[in-house]
């Protein structure tokens, strides 16, 4: 599998790195191991909310040569959502098996046209910014909904990694994954239509 993680200026560093801290352990797997994955951007180095600077490592790549694309969050979603270089480097993945997004990288994905006829959900302080993008929008922290997978606020990215483990592995790696990381903590709020 090959993964696309695609950061801006604005993001929101814990959106990214909580999902990736679990998402990375899929080398860990028989079944998933030669996982990939790319820090991708239009520039060669972004900075968050915060001030907080990370480099990319693939700029503008062809986004379709990816089997998951994974669009966090930030400030920075509701300018990008309406920057149509951005947007168009987006919309080039339609195609790619598995969208995935944690708190408003869901109006990236809604804006890119990637949630019309679908059910999605965001951070709970963003629920109004979505519903023109998407089918309906549902107050729970997981909504799957076919090959798109939107998660809500923050710290829902750990649990969204916690999903996909048990998704593309199993749940008991996805126990194993828990215990590495010390999370205790069930998910409540899982919806896959």
């Amino acid at each position: 599998m090959k993964i696309a993680l695609v950061l801006f200026d604005g993001v929101t560093f814990l959106d990214y790195v909580g999902f990736y801290d679990v998402i990375y352990r899929l080398n860990f797997f028989d079944k998933t191991k030669g996982t990939t994955w790319d820090i991708c951007g239009l520039t060669d180095e972004l900075t968050d909310e915060l001030g907080m600077r990370v480099r990319v490592n693939v700029i503008k790549p062809n986004i379709s040569e990816y089997d998951l694309v994974f669009i966090p969050r930030g400030m920075g979603t509701r300018k990008l959502k309406e920057d149509p270089e951005f947007m168009t480097w987006i919309r080039t993945s339609e195609s790619v098996s598995n969208k995935i997004s944690v708190c408003t990288g869901s109006l990236i994905l809604g804006s890119a046209g990637f949630l019309k006829d679908k059910k999605a959900t965001t951070h709970p302080n963003a629920y109004e910014l979505l519903e023109p993008y998407c089918k309906e929008v549902i107050n729970t922290r997981i909504v799957k909904d076919g090959n798109v997978i939107t998660a809500g606020g923050v710290t829902t990215s750990i649990d969204l990694g916690i999903y996909l483990i048990e998704l593309f592995v199993g749940k008991e790696e996805a126990e194993i994954v828990k215990k590495q990381i010390d999370y205790p903590y069930e998910a409540v709020g899982i919806v896959e239509v």
